[in-house]
């Protein structure tokens, strides 16, 4: 057996093992049942009827076919009753069990692997692929079970009623199956293929989808009719990109589906097989008539079974190769690990990034260049700069989210790889530009946690500090208010400001000793953020606190600010100091100066 043998045997038996955990029961009772199935169509169609002839061609009593056909009877209304309770009752409970099994291994392996994954197509491309096709791939593995124990026991029992009566009779239908499995290996091949072509425009059709039903796109679709033309463009040419796909493959489809339908199956069958049979039967007299419709009719059944069972090893393919992609984004090791367990400091500490550099890729070059800054426990210190400046990037270097390419991040003089990564990252409170709001109740859009039952009180407390305290009290079930309407008909969708003052109640919930605000009030006028970035910062005068803004309206309340500009710390000070230095920083806020005062 090759080594591509082996690994699609491996792949398809880790997915069983994997169901097979999930749900032990239904697993085994839904191979007991393709068997049962398949010597129930036996005792029927095959050695039913034959038995059933014979007793009227001999001449035996009416008696012993009486007999077996109630047996038969009483075998065949237990197996209903075994199908009703499989498929109406235990598979309700256990394919959703086994699928979220599943879903629930890619959705942790997603929250873990890093961030930078994120920014390559090719992995986006994988991971949406291994996320929509691992449902999927459970019922193919299920039914790729079905067809496997059904064409085993259909070519055990069945194979040896041929072999007993007439062993050519079992050639005939042999040459037709591995015809069948041949050509149905390499249509399963195309599709798979095929799949993987239109993978990338399919993902684009799902991007013009969302624009059009989203709620987050609603407003710019309707007042700007040339964005709704474009994308209906895009949607055409995408269209014709998958039919071309469609198109180029359709011939080779065609042509390897024929083979395998009516050479493969057909033809050898019903006109190879049959001419064989009223060949032997009328003139050479080896076989009876009742044998001839019988092996009639058992060989048309079983020449479905073979064409099912040919399936089986293409299904198998086409299953492992999906697996293959489950398991390569299963396999992604992440490069942000603890490479220590050192405790992380109860109380703020002192934090020091010393000649940082960072460039997402070697093409786009590097974003930060050699910063260096020190930023001391409980101190309120200001990043700003104009857009692309390099400020988030810094704010991810120092959560972690990134390691440097060059120079070192410390924590109390510690290097940060040194402490756990999960434990540092708790210890951040983080509102970003861009937070949102879910769709659950406005304690646990606070909480983050929904298995932490949290106290009222204290998210109240976080509530009150972030200033969202006056919208709550107007809302009717309070913290058990449903934020948004995605779900609920009485939800409340929040404005921008309010929105981004809850985001803000999470990192005073949580207990952290740094508070990062990266331009959250970015939604409100001037004067409203003056008030509210003032509000943050004197309630949490026991943290550290990190914002970042390219408005300067609460700069002045900073200890220290930095200037960025291309990746590089070009001014650093209090506001006094920068102003008087009369340089970037002293430009940038007199050009705002007059929204402030």
């Amino acid at each position: 057996m090759s080594k591509k043998d082996n690994r699609v045997f491996s792949n398809n038996l880790n997915l069983l093992k994997l169901c097979f955990k999930a749900s032990p029961k239904y697993t085994v009772l839904s191979i007991v049942e393709a068997i049962r199935n398949e010597v129930v169509v036996f005792l029927e169609f095959t050695f039913g009827l034959n038995y059933v002839l014979e007793c009227a061609e001999y001449g035996r009593p009416f008696k012993d076919a009486a007999i077996f056909l109630v047996g038969l009877l009483a075998f065949v209304m237990a197996g209903l009753w075994f199908n009703a309770y499989l498929y109406q009752k235990l598979e309700m409970k256990a394919k959703p069990k086994i699928k979220q099994a599943l879903k629930e291994m890619l959705y942790m392996k997603a929250k873990e692997i890093d961030l930078e994954c994120y920014d390559n197509p090719e992995f986006y491309n994988d991971y949406v692929l291994a996320v929509s096709e691992a449902e999927n791939q459970v019922d193919r593995l299920f039914g790729m079970l079905s067809s496997l124990f059904t064409g085993l026991t259909s070519i055990v029992l069945s194979g040896a009623f041929f072999i007993g009566n007439d062993p050519i009779s079992f050639g005939f239908i042999f040459v037709a199956f591995v015809a069948s499995l041949i050509v149905g290996k390499a249509v399963n091949s195309l599709n798979f293929k095929i799949r993987n072509e239109k993978n990338p425009h399919e993902r684009k059709l799902n991007y013009v989808n969302r624009v059009f039903y989203l709620n987050d796109y609603a407003k710019e679709v309707r007042l700007n009719t040339e964005v709704s033309k474009e994308l209906l463009k895009d949607f055409d040419k995408v269209n014709d990109d998958i039919l071309a796909i469609d198109k180029k493959n359709a011939k080779k489809r065609f042509w390897l589906q024929y083979l395998q339908s009516y050479i493969c199956n057909h033809f050898i069958i019903y006109v190879v097989y049959m001419i064989y049979l009223v060949y032997s039967a009328a003139v050479l007299h080896r076989i009876s008539y009742s044998n001839v419709a019988v092996m009639l009719t058992t060989a048309n059944r079983m020449k479905n079974r073979m064409r099912q069972f040919s399936d089986v090893y293409p299904k198998m393919q086409e299953i492992s190769l999906y697996v293959d992609k489950i398991h390569k984004f299963l396999a992604i090791t992440p490069k942000i690990v603890s490479e220590g367990n050192r405790p992380i400091p109860e109380h703020p500490t002192e934090l020091e990034l010393r000649n940082v550099s960072f460039a997402y890729n070697e093409k786009d070059g590097y974003i930060l260049k050699n910063v260096s800054m020190k930023i001391n426990p409980y101190s309120k210190i200001a990043i700003v700069g104009y857009n692309g400046a390099g400020k988030t990037t810094l704010i991810k270097l120092i959560m972690r989210l990134y390691d440097p390419n060059e120079g070192e991040i410390l924590l109390n003089g510690i290097n940060i790889k040194e402490y756990d990564v999960a434990e540092y990252r708790r210890k951040i409170g983080t509102v970003f530009q861009d937070f949102k709001i879910f769709a659950a109740t406005v304690k646990e859009n606070v909480l983050l946690d929904f298995e932490d039952a949290g106290e009222d009180k204290k998210v109240l407390q976080a509530i009150e500090k972030s200033g969202f305290a006056d919208r709550l009290h107007s809302l009717e079930n309070g913290l058990r208010a449903n934020l948004t309407t995605e779900f609920e008909d009485d939800g409340v969708n929040l404005s921008g400001g309010e929105g981004q003052k809850l985001a803000v109640a999470r990192v005073f919930y949580k207990d952290a000793n740094m508070i990062i605000l990266d331009e959250p009030s970015s939604a409100l006028d001037p004067i409203a953020e003056y008030h509210l970035n003032h509000s943050m910062l004197t309630a949490a005068e026991n943290k550290s606190v990190i914002f970042i803004s390219h408005r300067l309206s609460t700069t002045r309340i900073a200890d220290k600010i930095y200037m960025l500009e291309n990746g590089q710390i070009i001014e650093e000070g209090s506001h006094e100091e920068l102003f008087t230095m009369a340089g970037k920083y002293a430009q940038m806020w007199k050009v705002q100066a007059g929204q402030y005062i």
